[in-house]
């Protein structure tokens, strides 16, 4: 026990010396097998995360957006899939994207990174005695393990027959994959016949296929599974040729023939500890103990994925880069670069024979360079091939020439020379530097936080089957806790200072159309998105939002006053939001005044004054500029807004609550600021004159609060957004402490919605009941959430839920789901938006006892809570130097200086 305890304490350093310590002198490979033993047995060791901040799983995923699961360093990405024969990383970069200054465009995949492995003792050919001189594309083509190329020739109407011949170790072949080749999708086959032989001569029949469906997607592989029992060494399938199409093609053909019989037990386990933001992936391959390790490291700039075995020369097989936008791979020794640019790439039609199809494009690139001990390396058939390799450290970075600033075009120098730094650095520290580094810096935004709950037997079983248990069985609370830490590494991992700000996946794209295009979309979305940024101590995070405001300001004026005449000062948006300050859909001008809450609420948080003149105070200030040029005047004298829509639904009618709510936050948080500031007293009284002259939120003829000016709400409609709550939550305008009627009001029109809606809509409703201090209506929606998502295709109501990864779904995956329930749970905990803390205002009767350290309440105070029995025990409450908070417990305020369940600190 002391020994594993040295070495648990210091693996490299103490093997060492435990295999020199009775003074025998090892063999430099003693030593080296001691070593790979003793990081094998830590590394196991610390495999057992806690419920609360580890996810894991016993096989491998094979879909991106439901099993997966991300890392990132804030601009650059990947889903990590965790097989065993193939390890896929899918790449993604923040600033790929296409559009303009006035289209919005989309987010782009960037690449796929594939690590075949463990590569199968035997050998196929290949051949066709039906066409063996055919005119095209080689046969060959169909077996180089490249989708990109493709066996293509003329038919001429004889039916195809090939021939594949196995040598070596072979098993039954119990599936076969084809692969679509790149274009005419009319060429794909749909009709074969699959037999198998041990001679070559006589023949049975294994499979047959009758009017096959055209592959959905071009270089997509389709797998079919057969009963099949037999291990023959010859294979024919014959492909009826097409009496329509004179081409035949196929890209790949495989099988799974040279693959091993799978080990009985190969103790499988991938996980994501978010504790250190590292992927792990172990298991046993013939005998074999193997691990790898995945992360994106902040500091370096770049992913580190890491192999290693307990034995040496473990490690055979090749490494392939896929681009996304169909980029050559050049590889040079040990890099693999993939460079290209975006010219005629335009959203929802995919590539326009390289034209100009926005007025503005970008370059990018992907360096990928290989580190290996021991072992060799060499360059075949657009592959990079390793042979025996001791270990593998493989190092990622990618990047666009994109840059958050108009006045350069948004584009500055190619992105090669600085990712080739990036490398050159990463590559000269070690693997162990890399990883000390990256979790030092991940640790001083994760670890400022904890929430805790109970767990119960549940607690330590894979995550993917805690999720099915809960369904029936919810008293797992520490799978609650664990989606709300997650949600803060989300936030860390795709979110930093420098990146963009996090969009409707966060960072996670596999697609060049992806739905909704992946964008910034301002009716909900983005907001939701920060709305726990700040409460949940992650305040660094929120930078790229604020930046991104700000770089698109001066677009976003010119285009309003394209749109709503040249006498408007300030800015509206459209919903749906690029980079470049491009936008698409409806013009909604609420949408920027809602933004611009999210940039006020990051003040109130911090207060920082430095923060508050440069970015905050000029954008609250154009906004109000906005309003006072656009909104209209009723007969009455009330101010109100043009005709407009709720988003999403509705008549488009002048004064709807949406933007009546909106206005008041925006002028009261204008006002607040300028008082803060000391600044622009008489611009101050005119938008404390305007706000006066609002038309207010109303109370219609079923008690609901209304949407619009006129009482028209229907009490049936379930609609995923509720707009005309704003005033509850984010805003602040009603509340049961300071509106108790209008407050009743808000909570029957919700009650009417109802609990069920899109992922972000179930978000939503959990910080409003939570507003309303209905812990648990709150809670029982929170619930909701947490049920499990089986579907990918969108759904635009009554869906929502959560993948076996933990991402939740519109669905599909939309990211402010998991950021929404994340905010709504710290709601249930503490509230601070009516200028003091409360303490525990709407705990769930589900949590009767917990603690939660690390939240941010607004004025920059920070807050530990402990309760027992549904009552609070006691509370830290850390304040800046000389102020002394109100602070609430229940509907009594009291004194933090005196109450001896709170203790105050500065």
């Amino acid at each position: 026990s002391d020994t594993l305890a040295k070495m648990i304490d210091n693996p490299l350093k103490n093997s060492c010396k435990i295999a020199l310590c009775d003074n025998k002198i090892l063999s430099p490979t003693v030593i080296m097998r001691l070593l790979f033993a003793t990081s094998l047995i830590c590394s196991t060791i610390a495999f057992a995360g806690s419920p609360e901040h580890t996810l894991h799983y016993t096989k491998p995923a094979t879909n991106w957006q439901t099993e997966a699961l991300p890392i990132g360093n804030g601009n650059l990405g990947a889903m990590v899939f965790g097989g065993i024969e193939q390890a896929h990383f899918m790449l993604n970069e923040d600033s790929v994207w296409i559009g303009d200054e006035s289209d919005t465009g989309s987010y782009q995949a960037l690449s796929d990174l594939y690590v075949n492995l463990h590569p199968p003792k035997g050998s196929v050919s290949i051949s066709s005695t039906s066409h063996p001189g055919q005119v095209g594309e080689a046969l060959a083509q169909v077996n180089d393990g490249d989708s990109g190329t493709k066996w293509c020739f003329l038919h001429h109407g004889k039916d195809i027959v090939t021939h594949l011949h196995y040598t070596g170790n072979l098993a039954p072949l119990t599936s076969y994959t084809l692969t679509s080749a790149n274009d005419v999708p009319e060429r794909d086959p749909s009709n074969w016949t699959l037999e198998g032989s041990q001679d070559g001569a006589k023949w049975t029949i294994i499979d047959t296929r009758k009017n096959q469906a055209q592959w959905e997607k071009r270089n997509s592989p389709k797998t079919f599974k057969v009963d099949n029992r037999v291990a023959y060494e010859h294979y024919r399938f014959t492909f009826k040729a097409s009496e329509k199409v004179p081409h035949f093609q196929l890209a790949e053909i495989s099988t799974d023939v040279l693959t091993p019989e799978a080990d009985k037990d190969r103790a499988y386990r991938r996980e994501l500890d978010i504790s250190k933001a590292i992927h792990r992936t172990s298991y046993t391959y013939e005998g074999t103990k193997f691990q790898r390790e995945a992360f994106a490291s902040n500091p370096a700039g770049v992913m580190v994925y890491r192999f290693t075995a307990d034995k040496m020369a473990a490690h055979s097989g090749s490494i392939e880069l896929k681009d996304a936008h169909k980029a050559p791979t050049i590889i040079n020794g040990d890099t693999l670069i993939a460079s290209g640019n975006l010219r005629g790439y335009k959203y929802n039609q995919g590539y326009r024979a390289d034209t100009d199809v926005y007025g503005l494009y970008l370059d990018y690139e992907t360096q990928i360079k290989v580190l290996h001990d021991g072992g060799t390396i060499w360059v075949k058939g657009g592959k990079l091939h390793f042979d025996q390799c001791n270990s593998l450290t493989i190092l990622v970075a990618a990047d666009t020439n994109y840059v958050n600033q108009r006045s350069k075009g948004w584009k500055g120098s190619h992105p090669h020379e600085k990712l080739t730094e990036q490398i050159r650095k990463a590559s000269y520290q070690s693997y162990e530097a890399l990883e000390k580094a990256h979790i030092k810096d991940y640790q001083k935004l994760y670890e400022r936080f904890a929430i805790d709950l109970p767990r119960n037997h549940n607690s330590n079983l894979p995550t993917d089957q805690r999720l099915e248990i809960y369904q029936k069985d919810p008293s797992d609370k520490s799978l609650e806790a664990l989606q709300l830490h997650y949600a803060r590494y989300l936030m860390i991992a795709c979110s930093r200072p420098g990146s963009l700000p996090a969009n409707l996946q966060g960072l996670w794209n596999e697609s060049n159309n992806p739905p909704w295009r992946c964008d910034y979309h301002s009716d909900v979305n983005i907001q939701m998105n920060y709305w726990f940024v700040d409460q949940t101590n992650l305040s660094e995070c929120f930078e790229p939002l604020a930046s991104y405001q700000a770089s698109v300001r001066e677009v976003r004026r010119e285009n309003t006053r394209k749109k709503f005449g040249e006498n408007i000062r300030g800015w509206a948006t459209r919903s749906e939001n690029g980079i470049f300050g491009g936008s698409s859909y409806l013009w909604v001008p609420g949408d920027a005044a809602w933004l611009a809450q999210n940039i006020w609420d990051h003040y109130a948080y911090t207060k920082d004054k430095t923060y508050l003149k440069e970015v905050a105070y000029p954008i609250l200030k154009e906004l109000c500029q906005f309003w006072e040029d656009y909104a209209i005047t009723t007969p009455d004298g009330k101010l109100i807004s043009p005709p407009s829509v709720s988003p999403e639904h509705g008549p488009k009618v002048a004064g709807n609550s949406y933007e009546d709510q909106l206005m008041y936050d925006l002028f009261t948080n204008y006002i607040e600021a300028s008082k803060d500031l000391g600044i622009d007293a008489d611009y101050r009284q005119k938008v404390t004159e305007m706000r006066s002259k609002l038309l207010g939120p109303q109370i219609g003829r079923w008690g609901q609060l209304q949407e619009w000016m006129e009482d028209i709400d229907d009490p049936k409609n379930q609609h995923r957004h509720v707009s005309n709550l704003i005033a509850v939550y984010p805003g602040r305008q009603i509340s049961p402490l300071t509106t108790p009627e209008l407050a009743k009001a808000a909570a029957t029109s919700l009650d009417a919605r109802g609990d069920s809606g899109t992922g972000w809509s179930i978000g939503w409703k959990i910080n409003l009941w939570a507003r309303l201090y209905n812990g648990d209506r709150a809670y029982s929606i929170l619930q909701n959430s947490l049920k499990i998502s089986r579907t990918t295709k969108i759904i635009m109501n009554f869906a929502g839920g959560t993948y076996h990864n933990l991402l939740m779904a519109h669905p599909p995956f939309q990211i402010e789901a998991n950021f929404g329930y994340a905010s709504g749970f710290c709601e249930l905990l503490m509230q601070s938006h009516l200028e003091e803390i409360h303490l525990l205002p709407a705990l769930p009767s589900a949590w009767p006892d917990g603690s939660i350290k690390g939240l941010k309440a607004r004025g920059n105070h920070l807050v530990d809570i402990t309760w027992k029995d549904g009552k609070l025990q006691n509370a830290i409450i850390i304040s800046p130097k000389g102020i002394t908070p109100k602070v609430r417990v229940g509907n009594t305020l009291i004194d933090p200086t005196k109450d001896p369940r709170v203790t105050l600190k500065h």
